[in-house]
């Protein structure tokens, strides 16, 4: 019975180290960047956010299959009033 038990302990535990290596997904809305790109792969599709406007992303678009649009969270940062203050002026 105790070798069933350490079986078990030694599964339990790698199983354990297994989920707590596996690699952390990224975010893939970035707020800094208002343009995002969602590229559609045979595997599935692939978005990034990593576009300060809509030409560049096009340019990268090109040719794919691919498209381009605003970045939802960028909007929302935008909304949440974290635009920049006006220019103050000298006296």
């Amino acid at each position: 019975m105790r070798p069933l038990m350490n079986a078990i302990q030694l599964v339990a535990g790698l199983l354990g180290i297994a989920l707590a290596v596996a690699p952390a997904a990224a975010q893939t809305y970035d707020p800094r960047y208002p343009v995002c790109i969602e590229v559609y792969t045979i595997d599935g599709s692939n978005t990034d956010c990593s576009f300060a406007t809509i030409a560049p992303c096009a340019a990268t678009a090109s040719g794919q299959s691919a498209q381009c649009y605003a970045n939802p969270c960028a909007a929302q940062s935008r909304q949440q009033g974290l635009a920049p203050s006006p220019p103050r002026r000298n006296r």
